[in-house]
């Protein structure tokens, strides 16, 4: 499985003014300092979502994917790597010799769930990919837009890893670990990842 993030979520939509007051930084002196710090706590946001999010398959603020697969995982039913998803833009089926068809979205539905969405067949299964041929889905995942639709216990444990990587800046065990603190509030949201393909093509043609 290929997974690309075709989007990024907007520096705005980052909870740089909560980090600030978690940290206890003062503010609001428009200097080119602050400016910098503003950066390196955006950085900070970034790299702490990052890590939450691969911990658990949560996506947290709303983004677009483009994931690429060899084959169905099952043709009954296909699972997606990241949750929540709220809407699949296109699927499309590559022959292998690059002509890509767009499966037509009464053949296919989506079914969402915060631990593990799939796509299912409106009829019996899921359409046959070619020997040589892929899958590609285009998604978007995300609890949404804005801060304010994170889970409280993910927007903590981010701004809690956020602060470590701030206050460990310049530390050689810097981002070494996971904080117990930070591990206990995602625990309720990981799970096990599910793969993408079976990587077993004995029965296509």
């Amino acid at each position: 499985m290929m997974l690309i993030e075709e989007t990024a979520p907007a520096a705005e939509a980052l909870p740089v003014t909560a980090l600030r007051e978690h940290l206890r930084l003062g503010s609001g002196f428009d200097s080119p300092e602050e400016a910098a710090e503003t950066a390196a706590l955006t950085g900070f946001l970034r790299a702490a979502m990052a890590a939450i999010e691969a911990r658990t398959g949560k996506v947290l603020l709303a983004r677009r994917f483009r994931m690429r697969i060899d084959e169905w995982r099952d043709r009954l039913a296909q699972p997606l790597p990241l949750a929540p998803v709220d809407e699949i833009m296109a699927i499309r089926i590559d022959d292998g010799d690059g002509q890509m068809t767009e499966l037509s979205a009464e053949s296919w539905r989506l079914v969402p769930d915060n631990q593990r969405p799939l796509i299912l067949p409106t009829g019996v299964i899921l359409p046959n990919v070619p020997r040589r041929g892929s899958v590609e889905v285009i998604f978007t995942a995300g609890f949404g837009e804005t801060w304010q639709a994170v889970p409280a216990d993910l927007a903590q444990a981010v701004l809690m890893l956020a602060a470590q990587y701030y206050e460990d800046r310049g530390s050689d065990s810097a981002r070494g670990g996971m904080p117990f603190g930070v591990s206990a509030l995602i625990e309720r949201w990981r799970q096990v990842r599910v793969l993408g393909g079976r990587g077993h093509r004995g029965g296509r043609r």
